[in-house]
């Protein structure tokens, strides 16, 4: 650790100290926390969680939450100073700062991505997806970035061996209405398709499979709001912190449930969906989700696989992320 980042850790920790004291009030200008997705992916939950329960109000900030069509396009937004912070797949935003220099960095992570490639053929194999339409969020998107992982981690194959349909948060619905075959899928996505369709769903691969290292979501900001704002930053920490801590109590699973109706998922799947996440933990369970062998391993992968361009590196590690707002984040909260 560098002797500036152990006095800003000092500093954070003390305003933590301080703010625990008194009762906090929430700051007047508004943050927009822009999460993946129309309707929204599960993993948006934990904020709409926080924001229902008035965990961001309770630790002294006025979040709003917000859905985008992609991660892509929240990360965008936050670059353009649209939103404040956006959830965006850890690999998009490794490649956008290696590649063209964006001024964003991560501050709290979700680790473990949910992605499959799923099916409506019970003989669907690695072997029979090749030359067929797949369906994604947006070429480049998410789901895309997780198919071309699916796809060469798990089948050996290239992503230019499939069609990409690009079908943003709506690849489940056309699987039921028998237009698509394939689709990359979300682990909550399988059980809405098999009661509307009545029909199972085959994993041809799943990312855990095609890949041992990875990452999968990260709460990212602009560099600058960081330098300006990282006591509003700690605050919105510490109000996922205390969201994840409500999710993980079996007495709150059917508020949390209600919580989650923007991503259209029924009452009775989105407790299926909560109880399965929580098992994997998904959402980060007393930790900031910024394992430093995940976000390395995970920018080698890419350099190697050549998301990142030649010529180009990985940006170091302490560029990416911002290891020092979680600490005073919890500290707030409390055990």
């Amino acid at each position: 650790m560098t002797t500036g980042w152990l006095k800003r850790l000092a500093c954070l920790l003390l305003f933590a100290a301080l703010a625990g004291a008194k009762p906090a009030v929430a700051q007047d200008r508004p943050i927009t926390l822009a999460i993946p997705g129309i309707p929204p992916v599960f993993g948006g939950v934990i904020a709409l969680v926080a924001e229902k329960e008035g965990f961001f109000r309770k630790h002294g900030v006025n979040v709003e939450v917000k859905a985008f069509e992609t991660g892509a396009a929240a990360s965008r937004a936050v670059v353009a100073r649209q939103v404040e912070l956006a959830l965006s797949p850890t690999p998009l935003i490794i490649s956008q700062v290696a590649n063209a220099s964006v001024p964003l960095v991560g501050i709290w992570g979700m680790e473990f991505p949910d992605w499959l490639i799923g099916s409506m053929d019970p003989n669907a194999s690695c072997q029979k997806i090749k030359g067929q339409a797949v369906g994604v969020d947006s070429v480049g998107g998410a789901r895309s970035i997780a198919l071309r992982t699916l796809l060469g981690g798990g089948c050996k194959m290239k992503i230019e061996e499939v069609q990409q349909i690009a079908l943003s948060s709506n690849v489940g619905a056309a699987m039921v209405a028998g237009q698509l075959q394939y689709g990359v899928l979300h682990v909550d996505d399988i059980p809405v398709i098999e009661a509307e369709s009545k029909k199972k769903v085959k994993t041809v691969v799943t990312q855990g499979q095609a890949r041992a290292i990875d990452h999968y979501l990260l709460l990212v900001v602009h560099q600058e709001t960081a330098k300006r704002r990282p006591d509003a930053l700690v605050r919105v920490i510490a109000g996922l912190i205390e969201s994840e801590r409500f999710m993980r109590n079996p007495a709150n699973h059917a508020k949390v449930a209600q919580h989650a109706a923007p991503t259209g998922r029924k009452p009775e799947f989105a407790d299926w969906a909560l109880k399965a996440y929580l098992e994997m933990e998904f959402w980060p369970h007393e930790k900031d989700g910024l394992t430093r062998q995940r976000i390395e391993g995970l920018s080698q992968i890419l350099k190697n696989g050549g998301a990142i361009k030649p010529g180009k590196e990985p940006a170091p590690y302490d560029r990416l992320i911002d290891a020092s707002l979680w600490p005073a984040a919890h500290a707030m909260v409390g055990r």
